[in-house]
């Protein structure tokens, strides 16, 4: 299996942070290249469009409120990979005065490198997070 991981710190605390990113159905408030998504199977499930127009269907496998974590598995999307699985997790900075934000997954590539996949995933953390800290930007 391949794996791919990323992370940001905030000067803003996990459970504020938490609010914003922690529900399964909660993409589009805070990532733009997902405007749009949609819970079925009692929330289980959510159906996500991209900006560039695909869709990507994912299954909650895990939420955890208290520790701030959810991990989900993707059942179709446009990726080269099989058996993805990740997780967001939102804690406290070491300092104590901020989150981290840590994006993780493992998969199994498909006609593509472990590298080149691995790259792809990583960057999609990187980007998202990105956007994460963007969004505190300009709202405050």
């Amino acid at each position: 299996m391949a794996k791919a991981s990323a992370y940001i710190e905030l000067p803003i605390q996990p459970n504020e942070v938490w609010q914003l990113i922690g529900g399964f159905d909660s993409l589009p408030d805070w990532l733009p290249y997902i405007p749009y998504s949609e819970l079925h199977e009692g929330g289980r499930v959510r159906h996500l469009n991209s900006s560039e127009g695909g869709t990507i269907i994912e299954r909650l496998i895990n939420f955890d409120e208290k520790e701030r974590s959810y991990t989900y598995h993707i059942l179709q999307a446009p990726f080269p990979v099989t058996e993805y699985y990740s997780t967001v997790k939102v804690t406290s900075t070491s300092d104590g005065r901020g989150s981290r934000v840590d994006w993780f997954g493992e998969f199994k590539p498909v006609n593509v490198s472990d590298k080149e996949a691995e790259a792809l995933f990583k960057g999609i953390y990187e980007a998202g997070l990105k956007a994460l800290k963007d969004h505190y930007i300009m709202n405050n």
